[in-house]
């Protein structure tokens, strides 16, 4: 046991450990997810999260330690938003024909989203600065972190605010859709993609883009319109109303 014991807290303190751990977590994830016909509740994200952050606090691992290897895929993380270009550049034709009522569905959901969190959050009377990290809860955490801080708000809360949402737009979006009869066609996999990456943004997306390809490339869409408008529109609203 005290051989265990050491050999543990050498390879947690290794750059490696983080990148490993992430990985191992992350691809059993999926299999389950894959095992169990994708099902919203066995979302890979959910549960790498909910894994790798009990083993950190079990073990007692400190998180700088464990991001120092896991910021690889952190870095990864750019690139890959990049690449949902790829799908709409294919779909450029529809694109161009819908381009103004996806920019006026984008600003009515992010409206929707920034609104009724700020709004229930100002009704339960939690702290001026817990509002504003909640406005661009539907917004990509690292966009959302930096509207936050830049209306007054905490970056960190903001991503904490912003990986939930994701999460939660992710698991019930299914059953959501299928509640008020969105179809699965072909417009009905447009509606179901932009409206998750509105509310749920990158998390949202992927979840789109394993179910779907045709839902998936318009929730990349919908996860760059909301980072532009939020970075745009939420700082010049906050300073209007402050």
């Amino acid at each position: 046991m005290t051989d265990f014991v050491q050999l543990w807290v050498y390879l947690s303190s290794t750059p490696l450990f983080g990148l490993t751990a992430t990985l191992v977590v992350y691809v059993t994830a999926q299999g389950f997810y894959a095992r169990m016909q994708q099902a919203p509740w066995a979302n890979p994200v959910l549960w790498s999260v909910v894994v790798l952050a009990g083993a950190l606090t079990l073990t007692g691992t400190a998180y700088p330690t464990y991001f120092s290897g896991a910021q690889f895929i952190h870095f990864l993380l750019g690139p890959a938003v990049v690449a949902l270009g790829w799908p709409l550049w294919q779909r450029r034709s529809a694109l161009r024909a819908r381009g103004v009522r996806f920019v006026a569905a984008a600003l009515i959901g992010g409206s929707a989203a920034a609104g009724s969190a700020v709004l229930f959050a100002w009704a339960l009377g939690l702290p001026h600065e817990v509002l504003l990290s909640l406005a661009p809860k539907s917004v990509t955490a690292p966009v959302a972190m930096g509207v936050a801080e830049k209306i007054g708000g905490i970056p960190a809360l903001a991503a904490v605010f912003a990986v939930v949402t994701g999460l939660v737009g992710a698991l019930s979006g299914k059953y959501l859709f299928d509640a008020i009869g969105i179809a699965t066609d072909g417009n009905g996999w447009i509606a179901r993609g932009f409206a998750l990456g509105t509310a749920s943004h990158g998390i949202g997306a992927a979840r789109a883009l394993q179910v779907n390809a045709e839902a998936g490339a318009w929730a990349a869409l919908a996860l760059g319109l909301q980072a532009v408008l939020a970075s745009v529109l939420i700082p010049l609203v906050s300073a209007i109303i402050g």
